[in-house]
């Protein structure tokens, strides 16, 4: 029971790590707001764990009015919010082109929607936690790719490859988590991050092949391997624990 007695907002609940952070949240006694962009995608985690531990809601991290109704909602449910996770990915359309083909407009575009939307949930959770004088642990998404430089070589004769924004945005995330850390000094908010390697999620052979070929042992994770981090940085096992960023790569980045 890590987290009993927690309350954690949950951004991304629907996505495919989002719904294993939710499930794991509740095993471990917390209760949960599975927010997501689609509520469609999150209303059968309610139905399957029990509304009495999981509240589905729809949010938009680009939007402050969305982020401060989701606050509102769980307070009169739950009282409070001990802490959140933020795994939304808000992109464009064109998101995922080769680095020569991106268009300046859509660079800027989606490092506003996606990193924007992460300043705006941070700065969101960071004046919650200090008008309410309450501890919260913030849990940032971010990447391997926001700490070193892609290994280009594995998406060789795919149609595969690592956006440039993603290695821009994810970067800037663990450092917009220690400038709120450094900011909040004195309060009872702390961000950290979690930076995945890739995600088993039925990706072309020949890439998890060369992927997996760099790793320690598994090769590339499954969701559930990376909720062990999210969930001890939730905790009161993490309480001075601030601005740090864990890797969970199974070696990759070695």
């Amino acid at each position: 029971m890590l987290l009993e007695n927690k309350v954690v907002l949950v951004v991304g609940a629907g996505g495919l790590l989002g719904r294993e952070i939710v499930k794991s949240v509740v095993r471990e006694g917390g209760r949960v707001i599975a927010a997501d962009m689609n509520v469609d995608l999150v209303n059968p985690l309610a139905s399957e764990l029990g509304p009495d531990r999981v509240l589905s809601l729809r949010i938009d991290i680009t939007d402050r009015e969305s982020i401060e109704n989701v606050f509102v909602v769980a307070e009169k449910t739950w009282q409070r919010v001990t802490g959140a996770v933020n795994t939304a990915y808000p992109r464009n359309k064109n998101y995922g082109r080769k680095a020569l083909e991106v268009t300046y407009e859509d660079f800027c575009e989606n490092v506003g929607l996606h990193l924007g939307g992460y300043f705006l949930f941070m700065q969101q959770c960071a004046a919650y936690s200090k008008e309410r004088n309450v501890e919260f642990s913030l849990v940032n998404m971010s990447s391997i790719y926001g700490s070193i430089a892609p290994k280009f070589d594995i998406y060789e004769n795919t149609d595969m490859t690592m956006p440039v924004e993603y290695a821009a945005i994810k970067s800037a995330v663990q450092h917009l988590g220690s400038y709120f850390s450094k900011y909040m000094k004195g309060s009872s908010f702390r961000v950290n991050s979690v930076s995945p390697g890739g995600i088993r999620a039925n990706q072309d052979n020949e890439f998890l092949s060369k992927y997996d070929s760099l790793c320690s042992s598994k090769g590339m994770l499954d969701p559930f391997d990376i909720v062990g981090s999210v969930l001890f940085l939730l905790s009161p096992m993490a309480t001075y624990i601030s601005s740090q960023n864990i890797i969970v790569d199974d070696g990759f980045s070695l």
